[in-house]
C-alpha cells in the first residue's frame, strides 16, 4: 500500500495540469465524529499535490435525503469529479447514477463497497468491512469473550451493520446491536442500559472513536467487566489502550480515503481513463498495546 501511495503522489504531481482541476467530496458525517476530518485532510492534501481545488460537504443532519441533494448540487456545478462515502445505496444512488449520466467521473469511499459498481462509481477505496468485523470477533473471541454487543451509530450504514456482522458470525452467534445514535449522551446511556439488562455480556464492539469513548464512560458508570474493542481512532481511543481499557482498535486508514480517490480521478482525466485495476482497500489494521505509542502522534491527524 505504501509503495502505491508514494507512486500515485509522485505521478500526479509531474501531471499536474496548467488549471485547476475541481473536486467535490460528499460524506455522511454530522460533523460529530472524529473520523471524518482526517478524510477531508487526506483530500485536500491530494488537492494541494495536483493543484486542485477541494470543496468537502456534508449534511449537518445526517438525513439521506439531505445528502442526495448535496450531489445533486455538485453534479449541477460540473465538477471535474465527485467523491462520495455510501452508506445508503437505496437512498443515494439515484443521485450518483445522475452525476455519472452527466458525465462527472464519480469514487466511491468508506460506505458503499458491494455498491459502488451498481451506481456508476469508477471505482471504491475503503475497508473490506465485514472481513474488518470478523476479524476483529476472531480476536474477540481468542481473548475470552463468550457473549457481545455491537454498538452502532448509524444503523442506516451498511458498512457499520457489516463490521457488526463480521463480529458475530465469527462466534457463530446471531446478529446482536443496538443503536447507539451519535450523540455521545446517548451512547453512554443506551449502553449501560443494555450492560444493565443483560450481565452475562462480556464483550463490546464500538464501531466509531467516539462510540469507544462514550462506552467506556458507560463501562465505568456500571461497573461491568467487559472485553471492549473499537473501530477507528482517536486521541481519546489511543490513551484508552495505553491505559489498558481498550483492547484495540480496528485502524482503516481513513487518510487514504480522501487521498487516493484525488488521485485516481486526476490520473483518470488526465490519462484517457486510467485506473487502478481493483477497488483499494484501505485496511483493515489492529492498533493496540504493541503500536499504540508508534501511531499517537498521527490519531486524528493523518490516521
Amino acid at each position: 500500500m505504501k509503495k502505491i501511495f508514494l507512486a500515485a503522489t509522485a505521478l500526479a504531481a509531474l501531471t499536474a495540469p496548467a488549471f485547476a482541476e475541481r473536486y467535490v467530496v460528499i460524506t455522511h458525517t454530522q460533523g460529530t465524529d472524529p473520523f471524518w476530518p482526517v478524510v477531508e485532510k487526506g483530500a485536500k492534501d491530494a488537492g494541494a499535490a495536483i493543484g486542485a481545488d477541494i470543496e468537502y460537504n456534508f449534511d449537518p443532519s445526517g438525513d439521506m435525503s439531505g445528502m442526495a441533494k448535496l450531489i445533486e448540487a455538485a453534479t449541477a456545478t460540473e465538477p471535474d469529479g465527485i467523491i462520495v462515502s455510501l452508506p445508503d445505496a437505496d437512498a443515494l444512488g439515484g443521485a450518483i447514477r445522475s452525476a455519472v449520466d452527466a458525465g462527472i467521473p464519480v469514487v466511491t469511499i468508506n460506505s458503499g463497497l458491494e455498491s459502488s459498481k451498481a451506481v456508476g462509481a469508477l471505482m471504491h477505496v475503503g475497508q473490506p468491512e465485514y472481513e474488518a468485523g470478523k476479524a476483529a470477533g476472531d480476536r474477540a473471541k481468542a481473548e475470552g469473550v463468550t457473549k457481545g454487543l455491537c454498538l452502532n451509530q448509524e444503523a442506516y450504514n451498511t458498512a457499520l451493520v457489516d463490521r457488526c456482522t463480521g463480529y458475530f458470525d465469527a462466534f457463530g452467534a446471531e446478529l446482536n446491536q443496538i443503536d447507539v445514535s451519535n450523540d455521545v449522551t446517548q451512547i453512554k446511556t443506551r449502553t449501560a442500559a443494555a450492560l444493565q439488562a443483560d450481565e452475562s455480556i462480556d464483550g463490546l464492539l464500538a464501531v466509531g472513536p467516539h462510540v469507544c469513548e462514550a462506552a467506556w464512560d458507560a463501562v465505568q458508570e456500571v461497573g461491568a467487566d467487559v472485553h471492549l474493542a473499537c473501530f477507528d481512532m482517536s486521541p481519546g481511543v489511543i490513551n484508552l489502550i495505553k491505559e489498558g481499557h481498550v483492547a484495540y482498535t480496528i485502524d482503516q486508514q481513513q487518510y487514504l480515503q480522501g487521498y487516493m480517490p484525488v488521485i485516481v480521478l486526476h490520473l483518470y482525466n488526465t490519462y484517457a481513463g486510467m485506473l487502478p485495476g481493483a477497488n483499494i482497500p484501505s485496511g483493515p489494521g489492529f492498533v493496540d498495546a504493541s503500536n499504540a505509542a508508534d501511531v499517537e502522534s498521527q490519531a486524528g491527524v493523518n490516521r
